[in-house]
């Protein structure tokens, strides 16, 4: 980041939940948030639906409503120039599959993203950086036979909203970055993650550190526009060949 003038114009639209224990890593990224620490060098306001949001003095003002209520997203995206999604349902994924979200719209990805798409269309705000997951959409082909089957078995009805989800996005008309990363953890890195528009991976787990950095320089520049990018920790090493 390079200065507060430039961050009072990202907002970040998030389901908050509680910050895990170290080492936790979380099956779908979808449901994640940005931590505050994270989201306060990221941007000045954040419609938190859920646990509250520490604001951060200077950097971020939290704004607590629902992102399924488009009167709420309307006031928090006007006058922005850049929007930030992290949609996602956080209770136990087990849980969610065989009773229902207890707290949450089974369709808040699909459903608050096109709130947020109507109000950024209605107040010219064009550009729309959004986190989905890896397994979804461009990258359902690539995931790993393992996470498949406990895609299949555990989060098929989530994965088909966030496949709804990406298909708005697509379809917005705006200037547009998909973020797809893999599983999340609580590693302190600070880096960028290996990001690649082809699904390429390093490995199957990311820092939350990371993919928030990500986030925000994908909200400042114009590269990956109109991608689907996946988020990894390590960039892939290429094969090395020996002459014989």
């Amino acid at each position: 980041m390079h200065g507060h003038d430039r961050l009072a114009d990202l907002l970040i639209l998030e389901r908050a939940q509680p910050a895990g224990p170290r080492g936790r890593v979380d099956l779908d990224p979808g449901a994640d948030r940005l931590d505050d620490q994270n989201v306060g060098q990221a941007g000045r306001d954040c419609l938190s639906a859920g646990a509250q949001l520490k604001a951060v003095p200077g950097q971020l003002r939290a704004i607590n409503g629902d992102a399924a209520d488009p009167a709420a997203v309307h006031r928090v995206v006007r006058g922005q120039q850049a929007v930030i999604v992290t949609l996602g349902i956080s209770e136990n994924a087990l849980r969610v599959r065989f009773l229902g979200a207890s707290g949450t719209p089974m369709d808040v990805r699909s459903r608050g993203t096109r709130n947020v798409i109507t109000a950024m269309r209605q107040h010219g705000v064009g550009k729309l950086v959004v986190q989905t997951t890896y397994g979804a959409g461009a990258t359902r082909d690539q995931l790993p036979p393992l996470y498949r089957l406990i895609f299949w078995l555990v989060l098929r009805p989530q994965i088909a909203d966030t496949e709804q989800q990406e298909r708005a996005v697509r379809a917005s008309g705006l200037d547009w970055v998909i973020a797809q990363p893999v599983s999340l953890t609580d590693d302190p890195h600070q880096g960028l993650p290996f990001a690649s528009p082809t699904g390429e991976l390093g490995g199957m787990k990311v820092s939350r550190a990371s993919v928030g950095r990500f986030l925000v320089q994908a909200a400042e520049s114009s590269e990956f526009v109109g991608a689907s990018v996946a988020l990894s920790a390590v960039a892939p090493v290429p094969a090395t060949v020996v002459a014989a």
